[in-house]
């Protein structure tokens, strides 16, 4: 049996959250087109262009431990942007679809924040400096995305969703 270590599971689950942020990209412009609330659109068109410079600073992190990107396949966000996409069509055209849509997306904040904590974490543990301030700086802007999201369904899109089809 081979030693694994913890620079060894920071590569696997760096390469798994690589793969997550590509499928999230490939999967915002849908659910942008998707949402009929005009700030729930905002939301998915602005986090696509964070998800670019996340993806960005996942680049930056191979590097730093000397390994060239490479994604592995996460079924957990699969199943994740699945479902988001099983809502898309099940209630098109429903008043339920926006409120469908936010949870999805915060399902998938939540899993991204899940990950990046840990990287963060484990990148202390590793002495990885550069690699903490990059994944720390992510880590800021998907808890921010989770908070506006929930101010959003709080606010418009759960009341919204009440409503009954025309």
């Amino acid at each position: 049996m081979i030693d694994k270590t913890l620079e060894d599971l920071f590569h696997e689950t760096l390469k798994d959250i690589y793969y997550a942020e590509r499928k999230i990209l490939k999967s915002l412009p849908k659910m942008a087109r998707g949402a009929q609330d005009q700030k729930l659109k905002q939301a998915f068109e602005k986090h696509r262009d964070e998800t670019e410079g996340q993806i960005e600073r996942l680049h930056q992190v191979f590097e730093i431990i000397g390994k060239r990107p490479r994604a592995k396949t996460c079924p957990a966000i699969d199943g994740i942007v699945e479902e988001g996409e099983e809502i898309l069509e099940e209630f098109k055209g429903n008043p339920a679809l926006d409120a469908g849509l936010l949870a999805a997306a915060q399902a998938i904040e939540h899993y991204e924040i899940s990950r990046y904590g840990t990287l963060r974490t484990w990148a202390q543990q590793l002495g990885l400096k550069d690699a903490v301030t990059l994944l720390e700086q992510t880590l800021a802007e998907e808890s921010k995305t989770d908070a506006d999201l929930t101010k959003l369904a709080e606010s418009a899109v759960n009341t919204a969703a009440k409503k009954k089809a025309a």
